[in-house]
Order: C-alpha cells, then sequence, then structure tokens
C-alpha cells in the first residue's frame, strides 16, 4: 500500500499551502507495478477569483517538457536512425549560422552537447522582447551569434532541439506522440494559474508561463508542455515498466555524461532537488513554474510534486526548493519503512 506513503510525504505540501507560501500543490507517486496514491490541496487560482484545484488540472510543466517531450523526441529520432547524438545539430539545420559556415561555434555543436547543457550558450535571453512572430523568432535564434560563456544549464539548447525535431520530422512539436494526460497548450481541460504577467498584462492561465515559449508559439524544446498529475505519473510508470522506452533510450537517460547530468535529466547529486534519501541513480527534473519529476529506479518508484508557486508572481519566497527536497526524502523513507 502507498497510501500512508503519500498521506506522510504530503503533509509538507500542506503546509506550505496553509502557510500562503504557495496557492495549491499536487503529490503523486507511482510504483512499476502500476500502484499510485494523489493528494491535493489549495488553490488553482487565487486571484482575481479564488478556484480549488483537483486532480484534473492542468499544470503549465514549463522546464519538465524538456525531459518528457523534447529529449524523448530527440532518442526515439535516433533510435529511428534519423540522427546521431554525436554529430552536430547542423544535420538537421543545415542553416544554423549560415553566414559564417566557416568559424561559427554554433555549427560544432552536437545533439548530445546540448542534451546535457555542455556549450557555450547563456542560460537564457529575452527572446520575446525582439518580437513575437514565432517564425522571425527562431530565425534569430538560429542566426545570432550567441555570446560565449562556461557551460551552464541552458534553455537556448533546448530551443535548438525542438527547431531540431521539428526539422526532421517535419511537423511542429504538437503534432508529435504523447502519453495520456499531457498536452500542449492550452490544455483540453481545467488549467492552473500561473504568473500575473506584467509582459502580457494579465495573469497567465491555459497559456504557457515562459515568455520565450509563449512568443515563439507556445510549443518550443524548453517549454510549452501542459500535465496532469495522472499525466504525468503515466509517463514515470513508462519508464519504470519499460512500457515507454527501450533499454537504449533509459541506459542513456539514467548513465552520467557530464557531472551529475544524464542525457537530459540529472542524477542525484549534493544539494539537488529529489532529496537525498533515494537511491544514487535516481533521475529527475524540474519546472520554474513549481512542477517536478523524479524517478528511483532502485526502489521501483516515481514521484512528482506540481504546485503554481509562481502564482500570482514568482517574486516571492516560496520556499519550493527546500520543498521539494523534503517531499523527496519524506517519500523514500515512508516508503522504506513499509
Amino acid at each position: 500500500m502507498i497510501e500512508p506513503v503519500v498521506d506522510a510525504a504530503f503533509a509538507l505540501a500542506a503546509d506550505h499551502v496553509a502557510q500562503g507560501r504557495i496557492p495549491g500543490a499536487v503529490l503523486g507517486i507511482v510504483t512499476a507495478d502500476g500502484r499510485r496514491a494523489v493528494r491535493v490541496a489549495g488553490l488553482a487560482q487565487a486571484v482575481p477569483t479564488p478556484e480549488p484545484l483537483t486532480a484534473e488540472h492542468w499544470f503549465d510543466l514549463a522546464s519538465v517538457s524538456k525531459v518528457i517531450a523534447t529529449t524523448t523526441f530527440v532518442l526515439r529520432l535516433a533510435e529511428e536512425g534519423r540522427l546521431d547524438l554525436d554529430r552536430p545539430l547542423t544535420d538537421a539545420i543545415p542553416d544554423l549560422r549560415q553566414y559564417d559556415v566557416a568559424n561559427a561555434a554554433e555549427r560544432r555543436l552536437t545533439f548530445r552537447d546540448c542534451l546535457v547543457h555542455r556549450t557555450f550558450l547563456p542560460a537564457v535571453e529575452p527572446i520575446y522582447t525582439y518580437g513575437d512572430d514565432p517564425q522571425r523568432l527562431r530565425a534569430f535564434v538560429l542566426q545570432r551569434e550567441w555570446r560565449h560563456g562556461p557551460p551552464v544549464y541552458s534553455d537556448i539548447n533546448f530551443i535548438l532541439l525542438g527547431i531540431a525535431v521539428e526539422r526532421l520530422t517535419g511537423a511542429e512539436l504538437d503534432a508529435l506522440p504523447l502519453g495520456s494526460g499531457l498536452s500542449w497548450g492550452p490544455p483540453p481541460g481545467p488549467a492552473v494559474a500561473t504568473e500575473a504577467c506584467q509582459w502580457r498584462g494579465r495573469v497567465v492561465k491555459g497559456e504557457v508561463h515562459d515568455e520565450n515559449c509563449a512568443a515563439m508559439g507556445g510549443r518550443t524544446g524548453h517549454a510549452g508542455l501542459f500535465g496532469t498529475v495522472d499525466g504525468v505519473l503515466g509517463f514515470a510508470q513508462g519508464l519504470l515498466d519499460g512500457r515507454g522506452a527501450s533499454p537504449e533510450m533509459l541506459a542513456l537517460i539514467r548513465t552520467p555524461v557530464e557531472g551529475h547530468r544524464t542525457i537530459g535529466w540529472e542524477i542525484r547529486h549534493p544539494g539537488w532537488s529529489g532529496g537525498q534519501a533515494c537511491s544514487p541513480g535516481t533521475i529527475g527534473h524540474t519546472g520554474f513554474t513549481g512542477t517536478g519529476l523524479w524517478v528511483d529506479f532502485d526502489r521501483g518508484l516515481a514521484w512528482t510534486l506540481l504546485t503554481n508557486r509562481v502564482h500570482p508572481t514568482r517574486h516571492f519566497d516560496s520556499g519550493i526548493f527546500a520543498l521539494r527536497q523534503a517531499t523527496g526524502d519524506a517519500v523514500v523513507q515512508a516508503v522504506d519503512r513499509l
């Protein structure tokens, strides 16, 4: 039984809701054999009109899109022989920095480099301030001479990967298959509110929170995916039981390549989001809006903590970082006590 596990672990998030640090939270747990438990507390929206949160609400998954969608798409294309992870992105995007073919460092970046954030690209850039035409902004990303810096976790890496996937498949990202309970926005059901956005002049709900993704059409390699708690758990269960990924894909997402980074994901390391009680090979990823997913293969267990911690503003100490770690530790410790 995992009901006692979710009850014990969810007390922390419920307390954060009660304190007003986050409007609402959902914790979901799934095992490799399909047992699930979900707990919900708080509001899907606090302003302008309060709306109770339910397990049926769709969350803006933010950067969790990078692993559920983009990483999976890239690895499936690799398995089909349509790309080589160690070949440059120009195999799919021949016009990348096309005005400096001989010298542009961007033209030497490989798929693997971008998947493990082993590039010189910046963490983020306010691309949305350059316009709101999706195709023009994609051209801007491809032709810009990006400033060089040390390797960092970079949205730009995954924006490029998303463009590569679109080029190779001849389809926009929202045309590619996803599991039940996962969708590019707007979601086909009740949505959780995110920020009262200064740029858009409204509370964002049912549309992507990330400004760059919104300006680029709402579907990019780094953001734009929405999911219910069951949708996220369904994806996680597919990793645990092997139905959602081949053995080769699982090996790639579980094996460190660059420090604590695997292909697309992170594994447990000091101070990471999933806590320290989980197995060393546990993988996970978080999203800026307050979402996260962690998969402990050794225990045959995964959990997702979905919150709207940026509602109505990101400029507030929600305590999300400590909450994620403490929740992960509580989940694993409760499982180990069974």
